[in-house]
């Protein structure tokens, strides 16, 4: 049996034997990229829990506010100047009650400013559009600590 023969005779191993090793490539670069953007979001999770020590809240778990928040801030940073958001927080900014007897009160600027922190982290090129909509806002420092 000569060597040419047994090498085209058993091709099909080489054949599968790239095809694994590509396949092996492509998972590698997709894991790659998944590790990359979750040490994005732990670093920017990090940066917020620390902030919010740093504000004198206790320290929120990394694992919540990564899953909350991912690498591009979420929903917190989906138009956070806009009109439908402005409104929301004015509704929530109220004494607790529903429907009739909800009545509006002074918000607390230290929960203002943690959602002004979050958009500095995440979006920081939307933080002026949010501080321009919510200036007139009447707050104070209303929660007792």
């Amino acid at each position: 049996m000569s060597p040419t023969r047994f090498a085209s005779e058993h091709k099909w191993i080489y054949v599968g034997a790239i095809v694994v090793l590509l396949a092996f490539v492509v998972i590698g670069l997709v894991n790659y990229e998944t590790v990359k953007k979750t040490n994005k979001a732990t670093d920017k999770a990090n940066q917020l829990a620390d902030a919010a020590v740093d504000a004198g809240y206790p320290r929120p778990d990394t694992d919540t506010i990564v899953r909350a928040l991912g690498t591009d801030g979420g929903i917190v940073c989906e138009n956070p100047g806009g009109a439908l958001k402005s409104a929301l927080w004015k509704i929530n900014v109220s004494n607790g009650a529903a429907f009739v007897g909800q009545r509006p009160v002074v918000g607390d600027t230290r929960a203002l400013r943690a959602e002004a922190k979050i958009i500095e982290i995440y979006c920081p090129e939307k933080l002026d559009d949010f501080h321009d909509r919510l200036d007139d806002l009447e707050t104070d420092d209303t929660v007792r600590r």
